[in-house]
């Protein structure tokens, strides 16, 4: 096969992933959503029950940095008329929505919210929304909010943080049924709500958004590339036998960037 045959057959097969998208699957679903306030925001309508709520800002892959420990990344963060902040995230693996993975993204956006010296009642409302394909509650519920409460009175506490986990396996002739199934389809003349419609429309059947997501495929597959690049340079430096030379050959890095590793993990 020649290189040009191998390039057209890696964009008929990036088409079809295209065609076959949803808005369930993440990577697609930041990509609908990236500057369009719109559409989150009829999201968030729905998911709280607030059809008067408004966004002024969406950031979609939102890298919140921890300089000592774990960092995050954010599917969609955005910004309500409140100064409320919303971290939306998609999961299709019951694992990824784990309960303390949701108590991480809060406390994390909680630590970047508050400048040096800032009173602690500056602190501005937030919710971290897990959007998941499967009923991880198990209840037949399509909301699960999840607040703190004292344990003696079931008065809430009130301080501002909230988690909620939308059950994406959720159908009935509700609003938050046919979001569900909206986020569901492959094809934007199956959905319910037409500003979702019109995204997923834009990116799937006109050229330029298809030529978008291809790009951004691409760029997935190259950043998967240099990960597995950049984790086998790590464990080669573990083992602590070859030069820092031979690292970079094998693991098809430039040497710089294999000697920042080796800073890194020695700092």
């Amino acid at each position: 096969m020649t290189v040009t045959e191998q390039i057209d057959q890696k964009h008929q097969e990036d088409l079809q992933r295209l065609r076959d998208f949803r808005l369930l699957d993440d990577d697609f679903l930041t990509k609908c959503f990236e500057g369009d306030t719109a559409s989150i925001e009829l999201v968030l309508q729905i998911v709280l029950e607030k059809p008067d709520l408004k966004v002024l800002d969406v950031r979609t892959q939102v890298f919140v940095e921890n300089l000592l420990n774990r960092s995050v990344r954010l599917d969609i963060l955005a910004t309500d008329s409140t100064g409320a902040k919303l971290n939306v995230e998609v999961q299709r693996s019951d694992k990824g929505a784990g309960r303390k993975r949701a108590r991480y993204n809060s406390s994390m956006m909680d630590a970047n919210l508050l400048k040096k010296g800032e009173d602690f009642d500056k602190l501005p409302e937030t919710w971290v929304i897990f959007i998941t394909e499967n009923d991880v509650m198990g209840k037949g519920l399509p909301l699960y909010p999840v607040e703190r409460c004292f344990l003696g009175t079931g008065e809430r506490f009130e301080d501002g943080s909230h988690i909620l986990y939308v059950n994406g396996a959720y159908r009935g002739d509700t609003p938050i049924g046919k979001l569900m199934h909206d986020f569901s389809c492959t094809n934007a003349a199956d959905m319910y709500y037409g500003t979702l419609a019109d995204r997923v429309r834009f990116f799937k059947e006109s050229k330029e958004g298809i030529e978008i997501m291809c790009r951004a495929m691409e760029d997935m597959r190259n950043q998967t590339l240099k990960e597995g690049a950049i984790n086998s340079a790590k464990r080669m430096l573990a083992d602590g036998i070859l030069t820092l030379e031979k690292i970079a050959e094998y693991a098809g890095l430039p040497l710089d960037e294999v000697k920042k590793l080796k800073a890194e993990r020695t700092a």
